[in-house]
Parts: C-alpha cells; sequence; structure tokens
C-alpha cells in the first residue's frame, strides 16, 4: 500500500487547523505544516497532531510556504492542503481505495489528482455561479507536482498523466462576511500589484484602456458570467453576494493600483 503525506502552510488558523487536521489524522503517514510566524495557538493546536513544523516568514504568495512544506514531504503520494479545508469522508475512503490501495508503477500510470471542492459561504455551500465542483490540482506523487509560486490562484503542475476524485474537500474560508471582506481585500492588493507589473512603462492610452476594462467591462462581464451564465442566482441571497463582490474585485484592484501611483 502507497504511504500519504498530508502538506500545509498556515498563519493564524487557529480557528480552522484543528478540524482539518482531525480530518486526515487516521489518513495521512505523515503531517508536514510551514508555519508563517503565526501569533495566536496555531502552532500548538498543530503539534498534537505532528512534530514536523517549520516556522518561519509569511511570503505575501503564500503558495512558497506551501511549497517548502511540499519538498519537505517524504512519503509517496502527497495531498496539499489548506489549513481550512477537510477532507470529507467520501473523499478520504475514495483516496484509500483509488490511490495509497493501486501500487501500479507502471510509467504511464496516474501521477496526480484534480480534487473537487465544495466552498462554504455565508451559511451554505455554493453549488452554482462556477463555486463547484472546483476542481483543485492537490493530490500527486512526490517528486511529480510543485507550485510555480507566482500567483495566489495558481494551480499546481504535475508532470505526466492526471486524473479526477469523485468527493470532494470542503472548504470553509470565512467564519463571517467580514472575514470574508478582510481576505477579499488581501487579495485585491495583490491584483493591484499584478497590475502595477502590467501596466510598467507602458503609455497613458493603454493605462486608459486597462481602466476602462477594470472598471466597467470585466466586472460586467465577471458578473453575467457567474451569476446568469453559472446560475448563481440558484444560490440565493449568497449567491448574489458572492458574484457582485467576485466582480467588484476589478474595479477595486484597480483603485489600489492608481492610489500606489501616486505614493
Amino acid at each position: 500500500m502507497n504511504s500519504l503525506s498530508v502538506a500545509l502552510a498556515s498563519f493564524n488558523e487557529e480557528n480552522n487547523i484543528e478540524k482539518c487536521l482531525d480530518s486526515v489524522k487516521d489518513l495521512a503517514d505523515e503531517i508536514v505544516i510551514v508555519d508563517g510566524s503565526s501569533t495566536d495557538k496555531t502552532v500548538q493546536i498543530a503539534k498534537k497532531y505532528t512534530d514536523k513544523i517549520l516556522v518561519t516568514e509569511n511570503p505575501a504568495i503564500f503558495h512558497i510556504n506551501k511549497q517548502i512544506a511540499i519538498n519537505k514531504c517524504t512519503k509517496d503520494w502527497i495531498l496539499q492542503l489548506d489549513a481550512d479545508e477537510v477532507v470529507s469522508d467520501q473523499l478520504r475512503k475514495e483516496i484509500i481505495e483509488k490511490v495509497l490501495k493501486n501500487e501500479n508503477k507502471d510509467k504511464n500510470s496516474v501521477n496526480g489528482y484534480w480534487v473537487p471542492r465544495k466552498n462554504w459561504f455565508l451559511g451554505r455551500f455554493l453549488l452554482k455561479g462556477g463555486q463547484f465542483p472546483d476542481y483543485t490540482l492537490r493530490l500527486y506523487k512526490k517528486g511529480k507536482g510543485n507550485l510555480p509560486q507566482k500567483s495566489v490562484h495558481e494551480q499546481a503542475q504535475v508532470e505526466g498523466k492526471v486524473d479526477y476524485l469523485k468527493y470532494p474537500l470542503l472548504h470553509y474560508p470565512n467564519r463571517d462576511f467580514f472575514s470574508y471582506l478582510q481576505k477579499w481585500d488581501r487579495y485585491n492588493n495583490l491584483l493591484s500589484e499584478e497590475i502595477r507589473t502590467q501596466l510598467k512603462g507602458r503609455s497613458k492610452m493603454l493605462k486608459f484602456l486597462y481602466g476602462l476594462g477594470y472598471f466597467i467591462l470585466k466586472p460586467f462581464y465577471w458578473f453575467i458570467y457567474t451569476y446568469f451564465r453559472h446560475k448563481g442566482f440558484m444560490d440565493g441571497w449568497q449567491g448574489f453576494i458572492f458574484s457582485f463582490f467576485s466582480a467588484l474585485r476589478f474595479a477595486a484592484g484597480y483603485v489600489k493600483y492608481l492610489r500606489i501611483q501616486k505614493i
């Protein structure tokens, strides 16, 4: 039977990490955590589940710490999780049956798996608006998967064949609307930096066209795409709020870019 490492990066996740680790304690052969110098009880809680914890800096591109955790894993397969995710009972069983018990050594065998994810938002899982199945590439053989470490929304890159699992990760990213807005604002800061990089040294006309896109075209398109094309309205008022703020992030990111330019 194949062995499994669980890799996590954490920062101030005392409200989430125990639920996450509890969901994999009987699945993982080792748990590797890279913590970005949490100021709460995250590390103290994590020590109940593993002694493989590295405390380091907390970079803006959080995938840097995730990759450090991945590099430190020693088992046959690696399941990379976020601290606010929980492995469902069905997914746990599927990983055991489909991955860990499958010892196929053929060079053309599967090296990674896309895992569906359910996202919890203001009291319910969002099943429309493009939010489900929300496949994410999180399970791969050691040495076959890595993160580019360039964006907070990037997917892992896996060498070779990949397949899909059926059952989901359960994602609980925000305790309430205020915590959602805090994370939304942090992502907007990163978006503003991306815009600044793209527009560095560009003409005023191109910057004007970018502004037009980010203030009007992108928000309008994204709201129509998520709320109507992908039926976000079927997720009730939560679906409307999610689509609205997902669309608004483009304008908010550009406003932050303009503020940076004035400093």
